[in-house]
């Protein structure tokens, strides 16, 4: 059906509602601690959606439908991972986050170890938020191109022009709302999408179940204990578990919200129950790309793609009517901002806490304080352009970035790990054991190892170097 001026109207009114509830926000933007916390003051169920939208993003409404078209559902074993992680979070690392005045995780990491702790585990955050997030931003480009004929470079610089304007003013209480919002938006517009997949085929659901079972796109849980597939049972438990204990307890993307809720018991709220969200947001996420799968496989003669990530944004400019696939645009969009916007953020934060005003301790007044945090926001938008740009070479986008997030998680949790659990270790021998966790992923990562497994490598490997290291240096002190 194509994309119509009524669809445009759509995708700019909800863009430039963005911008003017990021100025609205502005408006009580007084210190860093209301840029980069919210003053502390936000309730724990929408913290709770905005972690929802912050992790799955344009990654969710693109490259899962992309990875069910392409196979079956089988990674929703992964949620079930993710789930227990997040309990084990709430009950270990949130109450250590919430002695004291935080404003990253890795103030923690000072308050174990020391600085140069501090400095390392935050800049492995830099690094690896700067790759995984220009992969997702790219990912937003992809129906951006499909719709305008502009190029990625250009559809790039459009969305992340749209999501500075209001990240830099609005800081994270206009991300977090924002971000609730956007969550609302676009699974509404997948919701809608279902539904005329189901109407514009002849025979309904039943038929596309059933063209879907024939083809074996219903499996949902593979007990095979193979290391070499990637989405298995095992894999998922294991492989969820560690991806999420690190991504929900060291990366400051997450928590940086947890630290914002009012205390302690709202954080734990807000985190167990955006397991429970993501969990039916990615089953059904899965169902509409096998959907797709049937659907195409009844109209082949429709099917026009470069590769897979790329079926969901056809359907929806091909095939949704007028208005419609405005909605759902904007819903992609909505996606991508909420984790473009939240991720900015969390980059100027740890910029500006774990890195300027430890080492260089300006003498900034509050005002001068807001104003620097919102140029690292700047700076830091410019780089994720850049990464963006790059990013088209690197294959699934939803594989690309949690390949890239998980090749460094594993190092992180474990130094997290032995901070929590370990009283002796010193700050040289945990150093030590990070660099080991980050040098073996190097091995692992050419090895053909599915990336599930990544970060529990990587997490066992620094644990294990931590331990030998002590064990080390006291026997030779002894």
């Amino acid at each position: 059906m194509g994309f119509t001026i009524l669809d445009y109207a759509i995708v700019l009114i909800s863009m430039l509602g963005s911008i003017y509830l990021g100025f609205y926000f502005a408006r009580s933007q007084q210190s860093a601690k209301d840029y980069f916390l919210g003053n502390r003051d936000l309730p724990w169920f929408t913290i709770s959606l905005s972690i929802v939208a912050t992790e799955t993003s344009t990654l969710t409404f693109i490259g899962v439908p992309a990875l069910a078209f392409g196979g079956n559902m089988t990674f929703f074993q992964l949620t079930i991972g993710y789930l227990l992680a997040r309990i084990l979070v709430s009950l270990f690392f949130l109450p250590a986050y919430f002695r004291g005045e935080m404003f990253t995780a890795y103030t923690f990491i000072r308050n174990r170890f020391g600085r140069k702790t501090q400095s390392v585990t935050a800049s492995v955050f830099l690094i690896t938020r700067l790759l995984a997030d220009g992969v997702r931003l790219f990912a937003t480009a992809i129906p951006l191109a499909i719709i305008t004929g502009f190029s990625y470079p250009l559809s790039i610089a459009i969305i992340c022009c749209v999501t500075i304007i209001y990240t830099y003013f609005g800081g994270l209480k206009a991300v977090i709302w924002l971000d609730a919002i956007q969550l609302a938006i676009y699974l509404i517009g997948a919701v809608l999408a279902m539904f005329i997949i189901i109407d514009h085929t002849t025979g309904g659901l039943d038929q596309l179940l059933a063209l879907a079972g024939e083809a074996g796109k219903l499996q949902i849980f593979d007990f095979n204990f193979n290391l070499n597939s990637t989405y298995t049972i095992f894999s998922g438990i294991v492989g969820g578990l560690f991806l999420s204990l690190a991504s929900h307890g060291t990366d400051q993307l997450i928590v940086q919200r947890l630290l914002a809720c009012r205390n302690v018991r709202d954080s734990q709220k807000a985190l167990v129950t955006s397991g429970l969200v993501v969990m039916v947001q990615f089953f059904f996420f899965l169902a509409i790309g096998v959907l797709l799968y049937a659907f195409y496989t009844h109209f082949p003669e429709k099917l026009n793609i470069a590769k897979n990530d790329e079926i969901f944004p056809l359907f929806i400019i091909n095939e949704l009517p007028s208005g419609l696939s405005g909605l759902v645009i904007a819903a992609i969009f909505a996606a991508a901002m909420s984790t473009l916007s939240s991720s900015l953020n969390s980059l100027a934060s740890s910029t500006m806490m774990d890195f300027i005003k430890p080492y260089f301790k300006p003498n900034w007044n509050t005002a001068r304080e807001l104003f620097f945090s919102r140029i690292a926001t700047l700076g830091w938008a410019v780089l994720l352009i850049g990464v963006a740009m790059i990013s088209s070479q690197w294959g699934s986008v939803l594989e690309s970035g949690l390949k890239i997030a998980s090749f460094t998680y594993g190092a992180l949790l474990g130094t997290f790990l032995l901070g929590l659990f370990s009283q002796k270790i010193s700050q040289n021998q945990v150093i030590a054991a990070m660099i080991c966790g980050l040098f073996i992923m190097i091995f692992v990562n050419f090895s053909g190892v599915p990336w599930p497994w990544f970060v529990a490598i990587g997490t066992s490997t620094t644990v294990l170097s931590g331990m030998i290291f002590y064990t080390i240096q006291s026997k030779l002190f002894l």
